[in-house]
């Protein structure tokens, strides 16, 4: 009865995060979707701790209880600018879950194989033999599985497990770096050790002939020799990736967190987890490879911690930024018929979505076209600006994609752009030498106007200077982005 209702309860829940996965692909169905997930989290949550081998429910539920409590905290207080640094503490723990639940197999099949050894009459049929049935009895859920297993299914799990502790502890570190690269604790510039990729290389063979002595010995010491491997490995990767890569590498760090949980459901046998796994790691791998094709990035480069790449010296910016203020700003916007506004992390980190979607609603009452350009990666996670628009009230319909609305910069009488650098750049297409070069781009430049609200004159995240900015027809409207719409929102007439 018990694996009945765990195994409809997770049938239930699967189906649920599909329709979560599948509903986050829309705006509209993006909340519907949200529920659907917190519900079949619930559900599996639920069954997990009513079903087989469960036990041990009131510390269960005081811990279940403890992370609601910090999870709710940092739901509350956390900004929609810490989102990103967010999701990779989040990946880091879903890492190191997997280590430790590896660590944990692997002592449980190293405990469970020494009673069997002591209880079982090597002259009879281990199926059979009543003195280890009756031991199996008291061994749990997951010890008895184990015990169960054939000499071969026991490589199987060993390989399992091994792949599960590698892929978590390439996450742990990993997703360590990228918080502290998208939070600014770390240079979110692309830095390698003396050696670059040979050392990943030479972690990566050890982790092998770890795996080789594991399988064959099945001892605790290649395995914890393959996780110190795998620890250098994720810290190193990504301390070799950009910030203008951050995008990718959230994503991609959210793919192997999938590919970990996956690997550690197959090694305790719950398909739930199997299931959950398949899903996060494929549908991130294919949202770092989408992203990767909107960047020209070799999918490939990327995840091997930015092998390859343009080399050369980049060609020189000539001229000089304009500034303007907001009284030049207001005039060509109540002169203007068609606007169009791209926002950034700028726009994020001053927390001026309100203000950018006030300043909508007053152009378009004026009956002036706006509309919004979004870049695959704009901000610094899948979808950022979109959420923050969202949240904004701005409508739906006129927020578009970069492939629906590039044709229509030469159309376009004023652009204004908050707080982005990259996706603007046109540098991307007239310079080979560029670390962006071949990035498709948001073609600002060939409107008519372009304000460009910036803080300073630095280069921004990514540390890649931004030949739009001296442009004949680009003015620089400097400052915080909500102090700078503060002061020109009482200005359009």
């Amino acid at each position: 009865m018990e694996y009945g209702f765990t195994t409809a309860a997770y049938v239930v829940a699967a189906v649920l995060f599909i329709l979560s996965l599948g509903g986050l692909s829309g705006q509209e169905s993006a909340k519907r979707a949200v529920w659907y997930g917190i519900a079949g989290m619930a559900l599996a949550v639920f069954a997990t701790i009513i079903g087989p081998g469960a036990g041990l429910w009131l510390l269960s539920i005081v811990l279940i209880a403890i992370g609601g409590v910090i999870g709710y905290q940092l739901a509350t207080k956390v900004q929609m600018t810490q989102m990103p640094e967010l999701v990779a503490a989040m990946h880091s723990l879903v890492g190191l879950a997997a280590v430790f639940v590896g660590f944990i197999a692997h002592f449980e099949m190293v405990r469970v194989a020494g009673l069997v050894a002591n209880s079982v009459d090597p002259t009879l049929d281990p199926t059979v033999n009543a003195t280890a049935l009756v031991l199996l009895g008291d061994l749990g859920t997951f010890a008895s599985l184990i015990a169960k297993k054939t000499a071969v299914e026991l490589n199987i799990l060993r390989v399992e497990l091994f792949l599960g502790i590698f892929i978590g502890a390439v996450t742990f570190t990993g997703s360590v770096i990228a918080y502290g690269k998208l939070a600014g604790k770390v240079d979110s510039a692309a830095k390698k050790l003396p050696g670059g990729h040979m050392l990943n290389a030479a972690a990566a063979g050890v982790s092998l002939l770890a795996l080789i002595w594991y399988f064959n010995t099945g001892g605790f010491l290649p395995l914890f020799i393959m996780t110190l491997a795998a620890l250098f490995i994720g810290y190193h990767l990504i301390m070799g990736i950009g910030g203008a890569d951050m995008p990718v590498v959230v994503s991609m760090l959210n793919s192997y967190s999938g590919w970990a949980a996956a690997a550690i459901g197959f090694s305790l046998g719950n398909d739930l987890l199997i299931v959950v796994g398949a899903l996060v790691g494929s549908s991130g791998a294919i949202l770092s490879y989408i992203m990767c094709k909107a960047m020209n990035r070799s999918f490939v480069s990327v995840i091997l911690g930015g092998f390859g790449g343009p080399a050369g010296e980049q060609m020189a910016v000539e001229g000089e930024q304009v500034a303007i203020d907001a009284d030049g700003v207001a005039n060509a916007l109540n002169e203007a018929d068609s606007v169009v506004i791209v926002p950034g992390y700028g726009m994020a980190v001053a927390q001026a979505q309100q203000n950018v979607a006030e300043l909508t609603r007053k152009l378009r009452a004026r009956g002036k076209t706006v509309r919004f350009a979004i870049h695959p990666v704009a901000g610094r996670l899948p979808g950022h600006m979109n959420v923050l628009l969202a949240e904004a009230k701005v409508p739906y319909d006129i927020v578009l994609e970069m492939d629906e609305i590039n044709d229509d910069f030469p159309s376009t009488d004023v652009v204004i752009v908050i707080g982005s650098n990259d996706i603007v750049n046109p540098a991307a297409q007239d310079d080979p030498n560029s670390p962006i070069a071949g990035m498709p781009v948001l073609e600002v430049w060939k409107a008519k106007q372009v304000f460009v609200s910036k803080r300073g004159q630095g280069t921004g995240y990514s540390g890649i200077e931004n030949p739009l900015f001296f442009k004949d027809n680009t003015r620089m409207f400097y400052g915080d982005a909500k102090a700078s719409l503060d002061t020109l929102l009482p200005k359009i007439d």
